[in-house]
């Protein structure tokens, strides 16, 4: 049997700085959102949360998102990344997959009648 030294397991040392900005949250219009000077608790729900202080915390971040200058720029990321949680662009988690069904459905319909077009030009 063949005998290997113990080595103790070495991990690297992690710089304590600040979490690196996402590579999707890099772009232009990220650092103009008002949501960046606000309490991210606003945006995002603490675990367990009562269904009033819920609809009452979306609503005061929906606000905040009303004022922003670059609210359709957030709510396009949030539903081409998508995003699974908060507020963003002034939607909620569940009603950006509203608007993401009623976008893949629009889609279909007008491929559908794209292709019927030539079909019928073809014909």
């Amino acid at each position: 049997m063949l005998h290997m030294p113990h080595q103790p397991l070495q991990v690297a040392a992690v710089p304590s700085q600040r979490t690196p900005v996402r590579e999707d949250q890099a772009g232009p219009w990220h650092s103009e959102a008002v949501c960046r000077r606000d309490e991210a608790g606003l945006f995002f729900a603490p675990s367990k949360e009562p269904t009033a202080a819920r609809l009452s915390r979306e609503d005061a971040a929906k606000q905040v998102c009303g004022r922003c200058p670059v609210m359709v720029e957030c709510r396009e990321h949030a539903l081409v990344q998508p995003e699974p949680y908060g507020v963003w662009g002034g939607l909620t988690a569940a009603e950006r997959r509203v608007a993401l069904a009623r976008r893949r459905r629009r889609d279909m319909e007008l491929k559908t009648a794209s292709q019927a077009g030539r079909i019928a030009a073809a014909g």
